[in-house]
């Protein structure tokens, strides 16, 4: 499956961004579908991520409150819906799917097969 992450753009502290993650070549909703980050300098960090059975979301404790994961199956997309950013959330998010990644592994960047080429996000204060 190839990944194609959009959405990003600069933005004020207190306004909201979605982005986009649009899958070619399979069907996405056999995948668990996750969003990453990475900051200049830092280790690329966990933010979302959606399972396939049921459609489970989990996030980070950062995130917890003001990002929401969603997917369209029909639109074979995957959605992060970011809410009041802060300037701590300026990042490259990506996002990442696999289709075999177990429940205890769907914070962990070696769990996923599959990335996007990232789109970034910029939160001035």
């Amino acid at each position: 499956v190839q990944l194609q992450a959009s959405g990003g753009g600069l933005v004020q502290a207190g306004d909201s961004l979605r982005l986009s993650c649009v899958a070619s070549g399979r069907t996405l909703n056999t995948y668990v579908v996750a969003w990453f980050r990475q900051a200049p300098g830092k280790e690329r960090d966990f933010v979302a991520a959606v399972r396939r059975s049921q459609g489970s979301t989990y996030y980070a404790d950062s995130v917890k409150g003001r990002f929401t994961i969603s997917r369209d199956n029909a639109k074979n997309t995957v959605y992060l819906q970011m809410n009041s950013l802060k300037p701590e959330d300026t990042a490259v998010y990506y996002c990442a799917a696999d289709m075999h990644t177990i429940l205890s592994a769907v914070r962990d960047t070696r769990a996923y097969d599959n990335w996007g080429q990232g789109t970034q996000v910029t939160v001035s204060s």
